[in-house]
C-alpha cells in the first residue's frame, strides 16, 4: 500500500485481537473468515518462535474503523470449531492504563433542541 493509499484511521483503531483460537488455525483461514466484513491488509496467528506452533491467538487488521465496527458487530463467531468475540487490539504499553479496558455503556449528548424527539 503507498502513502497515497495509506488508510486514514489509526491502526490502532483497525486491529482487532483474536484470541481462543484453535490450533490448527492458519493465517489464511483467519482472512478467509475475517474478511467478510471488509479488507485485511494484515492477518496473522501468532506463533511460538521456537516450535512454529500456534499460540492459541492471533490479530486481523482492517483498513478501515467502519470494518471493524461491522465485525465486533458480529460477536461472538466461530473459526475451525471454536467460538471467539474479537476485541479491538491494545498495545502492551497503554493496556496498563487502567482505562484502556472501559467499555463506555452511555453517552452524554446535550444541546438538543426541544423539537428533536427520541426514537429507539
Amino acid at each position: 500500500m503507498s502513502k497515497s493509499e495509506s488508510p486514514k484511521d489509526p491502526e490502532q483503531l483497525r486491529k482487532l485481537f483474536i484470541g481462543e483460537l484453535s490450533f490448527e488455525t492458519t493465517n489464511e483461514r483467519l482472512r478467509s473468515h475475517f474478511g467478510q466484513w471488509g479488507t485485511t491488509p494484515d492477518c496473522v496467528v501468532m506463533s511460538d518462535s521456537n516450535t512454529r506452533c500456534s499460540r492459541g491467538f492471533g490479530c486481523v487488521t482492517y483498513a478501515t474503523v467502519e470494518e471493524v465496527d461491522a465485525a465486533t458487530k458480529a460477536r461472538p463467531c466461530e473459526v475451525d470449531g471454536r467460538v471467539m468475540k474479537p476485541k479491538i487490539a491494545v498495545s502492551r504499553g497503554d493496556s496498563q492504563r487502567p482505562s484502556a479496558h472501559l467499555v463506555v455503556k452511555t453517552v452524554f449528548v446535550g444541546g438538543i433542541k426541544e423539537e428533536h424527539s427520541y426514537t429507539n
